[in-house]
């Protein structure tokens, strides 16, 4: 039986403020906090997400984190973040993936 998916594909924004430069390079856990912090205002629960890159303070810029859902086992979503606008804050959306990673069974 394949996995059954759990989280709904989520866009959600959320605002970054950079205190100064707008322009600069987030830090991949600056990304990740970001991330998170979108989905639990979304969900309620705080979520474990995890990002490998950094993303440039500029609008279009994005990059891919791993959502990991708080289930037995833990299932991993993708999770897009990306820059939506730039000013003294930046904004970004984040989209999770509709299909866990590694589950390329069709959903039932």
């Amino acid at each position: 039986m394949p996995p059954h998916r759990l989280l709904p594909v989520l866009a959600l924004g959320a605002t970054v403020a950079l205190g100064g430069c707008a322009s600069r390079t987030l830090t991949a856990d600056e990304v990740a906090s970001a991330a998170a912090d979108a989905l639990e205002e979304e969900v309620g629960t705080r979520p474990v997400v995890a990002c490998e890159e950094g993303l440039r303070g500029e609008e279009g810029a994005s990059t891919r984190c791993v959502l990991t859902a708080a289930e037995d086992p833990p299932v991993e979503y993708g999770v897009t973040v990306r820059v939506t606008a730039v000013g003294e804050e930046l904004s970004v959306s984040v989209e999770v993936d509709d299909a866990a990673l590694g589950d390329d069974a069709p959903a039932e």
